[in-house]
């Protein structure tokens, strides 16, 4: 089928960043045309972690009052070693931390959050929702774009934003740089009823697990309902375009030799799906005329620290501010929007990598990284300014 007429702004992908693109050029005043190729509007996986920057912008996006009410609030993040059960550094996210940053630091459910943005973005009359919709194929048009979708379907607008994830199609056609990188690390997943969670499970705090080569995430998500939690660990049988790495068998090896506390959690984790860890590097230009890219399409980073949704609000946040500025200059607009946030998110991506070192540093590293942390007071929150307060969207 041929679409008749033509759409102000196509965004591909349904995700996320894709929803929250919507949200923000709805309240620019454009008409926004989202298409999914899953055959419904669904995140995969369980947590996430929202810091204040995200609030920010899902405030800026107005449905930051929506999404509290399924928000899980801990009382602190804490960093323990993984081989001794000992905190590493503690910091305490309550009143004294929100009156810092604004906002507070939740954990979610995906799934909340996307439903939380379908709301919203059903209640617009400037937003179309199309699923089971996948682009095979992108054209430029200088003054538009043209998209074709697997089952033969056109689409032409005045502009394109690819939201379409790590291995964003879009991304292919307006700077083509390859596959994504793996880091050699298997992520693996185990959120449970909160019933099952394992003995001395911290369920007040968001704690994160470090020791050589492995990281393990645990925190309360879904109104109380959920513990999740999140395995990685760094494979030595990685082979490049293989899959036979980071079995159950290897996750068995790299978790047998951490303190009893998380190897009682580590016995709860799933392995009906794997998910190895990919990022790309840094690009200098996300856009193609009238198409530029959001979210992991444009900036796919690593998961030590829980930046990648907050950094896909940021850029809606931003696109919202700089649509408005441009009087409907879609060029002008995606230009602006670049030169905000490619420095801003290439350290953010940069960081990640350097925290995945720290977090599965071994030997001397290991005890270095605990006594340099250790300094640290729980309530010592300006070395995060740069991250967790960022205003350059305001």
């Amino acid at each position: 089928m041929t679409r008749s007429g033509r759409i102000p702004l196509l965004i591909v992908g349904g995700g996320i960043g894709g929803l929250a693109t919507a949200l923000a050029a709805s309240q620019a005043g454009i008409h926004a045309h989202v298409i999914e190729k899953s055959q419904e509007f669904a995140e995969i996986g369980a947590g996430l972690q929202l810091a204040p920057n995200a609030m920010r912008a899902l405030d800026h996006l107005g449905i930051y009052q929506d999404l509290r009410r399924h928000a899980f609030f801990p009382k602190k993040l804490v960093l323990m070693d993984a081989l001794t059960a000992e905190p590493v550094v503690t910091l305490n996210v309550g009143e004294k931390f929100q009156a810092h940053f604004g906002y507070p630091y939740i954990v979610v459910h995906r799934g909340d959050l996307l439903s939380t943005e379908l709301e919203a973005c059903r209640a617009s009359a400037l937003i179309t929702l199309e699923s089971n919709k996948e682009a095979v194929h992108i054209e430029d048009l200088y003054d538009g774009a043209r998209v074709t979708c697997s089952d033969g379907s056109v689409y032409e607008c005045d502009a394109l934003i690819g939201a379409d994830g790590l291995r964003s199609r879009v991304r292919r056609f307006v700077h083509d740089d390859g596959d994504p990188i793996c880091a050699q690390c298997m992520c693996y997943r185990g959120a449970i009823p909160i019933e099952q969670a394992p003995p001395e499970s911290d369920l007040e705090n968001m704690t994160v697990w470090v020791g050589p080569d492995i990281h393990f995430a645990q925190y309360v998500i879904h109104h109380g309902t959920v513990f999740n939690q999140v395995a990685v660990f760094e494979s030595h049988r990685y082979q490049e375009g293989s899959d036979d790495w980071g079995s159950p068998d290897e996750f068995a090896e790299h978790f047998s030799h951490v303190h009893p506390r998380l190897r009682a959690a580590a016995a709860t984790i799933k392995f009906d799906r794997r998910w190895p860890m990919f990022d790309r590097r840094p690009i200098d230009n996300w856009t193609r005329n009238r198409i530029t890219l959001l979210g992991d399409a444009a900036h796919p980073m690593f998961q030590y620290l829980a930046q990648g949704a907050n950094q896909a609000l940021e850029d809606a946040a931003c696109l919202r501010d700089k649509l408005q500025d441009s009087g409907g200059d879609f060029s002008r607009a995606f230009l602006a929007y670049q030169n905000v946030r490619i420095p801003r998110t290439a350290r953010v991506q940069n960081a990640a990598r350097f925290a995945g070192e720290l977090f599965h540093v071994q030997g001397a590293g290991r005890a270095f990284r605990n006594l340099l942390l250790a300094k640290r007071t729980e309530d010592d929150v300006e070395h995060l300014d740069w991250i967790w307060g960022y205003r350059g969207c305001e």
